[in-house]
C-alpha cells in the first residue's frame, strides 16, 4: 500500500519509527481510557500488518488500522483509530477516517465499513456520525474497562457505500 493523502493528513504504513509517537498517545489518560494495544512491536513486525501512521507535515499524530472480511458474500472492512490528545478537535481523525474509507470502498471494493467505539465515547461517536456512520447496535459487555474494573458496552456503527459524508 502506498501513502493515502487526505485534506490535512497523510496515512502511510506504520513502522517501528512510529512507536515512540504511538506510545506517547497511548500513555495519555484520554487515549488509554479507550485503547489497549498490548503488542504494537509484534503487530508492526508482521509483513502484512494494516496499521497506518496518521501524519501531519511529517509528524506522527496517531494511528488508524483496518481489517477486512475477504469472503465476497460478506465483504466488509472494520476501522479503529486513535489520535494524540494534543491533536484532538482539529478534524484530523475525521480526515483520516474519510481518507481510509474512500480507499477501502473505492480501491478495496468494500460495500460496508464498521467501527465499534466504547458506547460511552461520545466524542468518537460524534466524529463517526458526522462522516455518515449510523448506529446499528449495542455490543453488550464488549470490552474490559480497566479504569473502572468492569466490562463495558460498545456501539456498533456502519457506513454503506455511497453514505460517506464529504463535508467537514
Amino acid at each position: 500500500m502506498d501513502s493515502l493523502h487526505g485534506t490535512s493528513v497523510t496515512l502511510r504504513p506504520a513502522t517501528a519509527a512510529d512507536l515512540p509517537a504511538f506510545r506517547a498517545a497511548l500513555d495519555t489518560a484520554e487515549v488509554r481510557r479507550w485503547w489497549n494495544w498490548p503488542d504494537p512491536e509484534g503487530d508492526l513486525s508482521e509483513p502484512d500488518h494494516r496499521q497506518l501512521a496518521i501524519t501531519v507535515k511529517g509528524e506522527t499524530v496517531g494511528m488508524i488500522q483496518w481489517d477486512e472480511e475477504p469472503d465476497p458474500d460478506f465483504r466488509h472492512a472494520t476501522i479503529d483509530i486513535f489520535v494524540h490528545p494534543d491533536h484532538h478537535r482539529l478534524g484530523l481523525g475525521t480526515d483520516a477516517i474519510r481518507t481510509l474509507a474512500r480507499w477501502l470502498i473505492g480501491v478495496r471494493g468494500h460495500h460496508r465499513l464498521t467501527i465499534d467505539p466504547a458506547a460511552e465515547n461520545a466524542a468518537a461517536i460524534t466524529c463517526y456520525e458526522r462522516l455518515g456512520f449510523r448506529r446499528v447496535g449495542v455490543l453488550r459487555k464488549q470490552w474490559y474497562d480497566h479504569e473502572r474494573g468492569h466490562w463495558a458496552d460498545g456501539l456498533l456503527l456502519d457506513l454503506l457505500k455511497g453514505e460517506l459524508s464529504e463535508g467537514s
